[in-house]
Order: structure tokens, then sequence, then C-alpha cells
């Protein structure tokens, strides 16, 4: 919300919701095709292994699974660092006098974490269970904040002017539609993630229809939803200056303490509920972090394959998966004491990470359309022949608009402390990849492997 409402304002945040959602729609679409016809928990590096020729297909699946994997790695951080920050911001308002530290953040991140892990691993085999509940919490908080948003008068009420119309561009670029664009990350960040289904793709029943109508519907759904509750707390907003400059360094908490009248408690049980999707939310990403380096460890890519690819007998779940993902993550947030500016380039590659990842796919399935249409074996999700190639081409597009935005910083001047250290960091990352591609992976790695 703060650097939505810094970067472009309500237009930004309204509108460039509906591009993101749209944008995101197109390329779930466009993943649908491939993920029906190749289901495989490895998804887009096992997608482009089937659309490339063979001649390139160990190559492209080898980029393709690294960049999918450091993404969801980003993503999953993600939610524990929100819930962390959240909860310490949620003391501040309470408890004025409380100065948040590095350490304590550290010690909420490492418990939300670790409490996905437990999950996981001793919950697998109800994990569908689980993952139903969550969705069930998801529901009622989002009527919890709709309800809330109505019951305020009429007088304390955002005028529509101010939601649709309201400008504001204080990021230091003289672009305005730069300003607009990077705004518009806001919405962008929160929407990527859906190919989780097609990571879970072995674990349920008829995958070849089950995640296309997954990762749509879920867009879709909480598209509407989100939306929604986007235009509620922006009616709700009282006082703009005093959200944006919070003591509890979080605008959303001081926007619910505003559309509360001033009731802490109310306003700390509306935070709450952020806190617990967040965390809650952790459960779900993990699930599909751990399957992304499971199948890839599979196919003999990543360093120790033997041990990370094993299914626990006990647990029923690639144990050796999650618990490196976990280490990995909980290794991460040691970032955030070193340098927060660190941290934030490794929360930031997610979008960019998962984005390119959906980008490879999606390209070569437009190349089979158009060149060689013959050789598609469709499964039972398909688009028809000219709306798929719209489709196809729509979501290219919006993931390169995405990825030019991603790469800029969100302030000028530009300091060490807010440079976007993103692009850096991919740099650095697919250098490194490439480094072991060429004294390991090349060796080792031909490609997924068959299934049968």
């Amino acid at each position: 919300m703060g650097i939505g409402l810094i970067s472009g304002g309500a237009v930004s945040l309204v509108y460039g919701f509906i591009l993101s959602l749209i944008g995101n729609l197109c390329i779930a679409m466009s993943l649908s095709e491939p993920a029906s016809m190749y289901p495989n928990s490895g998804g887009q590096y096992y997608m482009i292994s089937k659309l490339s020729s063979p001649r390139y297909k160990a190559l492209l699946s080898w980029y393709t699974g690294w960049v999918s994997l450091i993404g969801w790695l980003g993503l999953t951080a993600s939610a524990p660092f929100g819930a962390a920050n959240l909860i310490q911001g949620l003391i501040t308002l309470n408890h004025e006098t409380y100065e948040p530290k590095s350490w304590h953040w550290y010690l909420i991140y490492s418990g939300v974490t670790i409490g996905a892990f437990m999950i996981n691993t001793w919950g697998g085999k109800v994990l569908p269970m689980v993952e139903n509940v969550i969705m069930i919490f998801h529901v009622v908080f989002f009527f919890a904040i709709l309800i809330a948003t109505a019951a305020l008068p009429n007088y304390e009420r955002q005028s529509p002017q101010f939601v649709f119309t309201y400008f504001s561009n204080g990021t230091g670029w003289e672009s305005n539609v730069i300003a607009w664009g990077i705004g518009m990350l806001t919405s962008a960040y929160i929407m990527v993630g859906y190919d989780s289904a097609i990571h879970m793709s072995e674990e349920m029943q008829k995958p070849e229809t089950g995640v296309p109508k997954a990762m749509i519907s879920s867009l879709f759904v909480n598209g509407i939803m989100g939306l929604a509750v986007l235009i509620s707390i922006l009616f709700g907003i009282a006082d703009l200056n005093t959200a944006l400059n919070s003591k509890t360094k979080f605008p959303i908490i001081e926007i619910f303490y505003q559309m509360t009248r001033g009731n802490k408690a109310a306003a700390s049980a509306m935070t709450c509920t952020v806190i617990a999707s967040a965390s809650l939310a952790t459960v779900g990403l993990l699930a599909s972090t751990s399957r992304t380096l499971w199948s890839f460890a599979r196919d003999g890519a990543p360093p120790c394959s033997g041990s990370l690819s094993q299914v626990s007998g006990r647990h029923g779940v690639p144990f050796n998966a999650v618990a490196v993902s976990t280490i990995v993550l909980i290794l991460l947030g040691l970032l955030y004491i070193a340098s927060t500016t660190a941290f934030n380039a490794i929360l930031s590659i997610a979008v960019v990470g998962l984005s390119l990842s959906y980008l490879v796919p999606v390209a070569a399935m437009l190349y089979r359309r158009i060149h060689t249409p013959s050789e598609i074996r469709w499964g039972p999700w398909r688009m028809p022949g000219g709306v798929g190639i719209a489709i196809n081409v729509a979501s290219i597009c919006y993931i390169l608009f995405l990825t030019a935005f991603l790469a800029l910083p969100t302030v000028k001047p530009v300091t060490a402390q807010n440079m976007n250290y993103a692009s850096l960091l991919l740099g650095g990352v697919l250098f490194l990849v490439t480094i072991d591609w060429v004294f390991r992976g090349r060796k080792y790695f031909e490609g997924p492997k068959p299934m049968f």
C-alpha cells in the first residue's frame, strides 16, 4: 500500500491491479495448455523440455528450472517477511515505546517458517485439509474487512474522486508513467505464484484439467476479492499523510486504525487477519517450493540430487527437499539483520524470476502454435487457434512490460540504500548457474527424465 500510494496513488493501485489481473489471467491461460499436456511437478522447466527441440531442451530446462526455483524461494520468503514486519508494526501501535529490532523480526520470521515446515512434514498427509481450512479463513477475513468498511459513516469515507482519480508522484521520477508503473508493481507482486498448482500436479487427481481450473479460477476469484478489498480500504483512508508517515511504518495498520475510529483493539484484530493470511500462506508456498526443488533434483540438476529427490516413506513427502528449502529460507532471513537492502533484493527477484520462467514456455507455445501446429499433442484444456495466439502474445507483452519496471529503482535520486538490486542479483545467479552448467551440469543433466 505504501509504495502504491506514493507511486501513482489510488490511480496506480486500482487500475494497476486491473491490468495485473488481466495480464496474469492471460499468462495462466497460456500456461494451462502445456500444463494440461504435460502435468509434472517440474512445471515450467518440464514444459520447455517438451516444447523445445532435443538439441536445446537440456540447456533451456536448466536455466528455466533455476530461475523458477530462485523465484519461488523469494516468493516464499515474502510471506513470513510480511507477517514478521506487521507483527512488529502491531506491537508499535499498541505500545508506542517499543523499538523494533532486527533480531526480534528474525525470531518471528524463523518461527513462521518453522511452523510451515512442521505442517508440511508432519501434517503432509492432511495438507489438503489444512489448505481448505486456510481457504475458509481467507474468505472470512475478506468479509471482515468489507464489513468494517461498510460500517463507516458516509462523512468518514473518501470520495469516489479520490479512489478512482487521485494521482501522486512522490518517487522523484520526472515521468508520471514511470511512477504509475512502479506503483503497479504492488499489484503485480501479489498475483504471481499461481503456478503452484502445477508443482503439486503429481499429488492431485486429474491434473490435466485440475491444474488449469486451479490457476485460472484462483486468479479470477481472488482478483475480484482483492479489487473489492483494495477499493474498500481506499474509501476508508481518513488521513493519507498520517497513514504514509505512521509510526508503525505500515500504512495499512494506520488505515485500519482510522477505519475503526481510533479503536486499537479493532484495528489490531483487522491487522491480525493480514498477519494470519501471510503466515498461513507460507505453508502452501513452502510446499510448492519444495516440490520444485524435489522435481528438479529428480532429474539430477542441483547438487546432492540423490538425497533431495527422495520421498520419505514415514512422512509421505519429499522431506529432504522441504528441509533444505526451510534451511535456505532461514539463512536468507539473516540477510535482513545484515542489510535490509540485500533482503529486499531477494524478495524483488521473486517476481522477476517467476515472470521469466513463465515467459519461456509461453514463447515456446506461441512458436509451436504458429510454425508446427501439427506436432502439438493437445491436452484436454485448449484454447482455439486465434484466441490462443492472441492470449500468448498478450502474455509475452505483459511480462516484458512488467520486467522493464521491475528493474527500475523505486525512487530518485538513487543511493546505495534505495537502489533496486533485483537485476544485479538475477545476473549474479545466472552467472553462477552458467558456471555450474559448464563444469558440472552439462555432464549430468540431460533434461527431465521420462516418468514412465
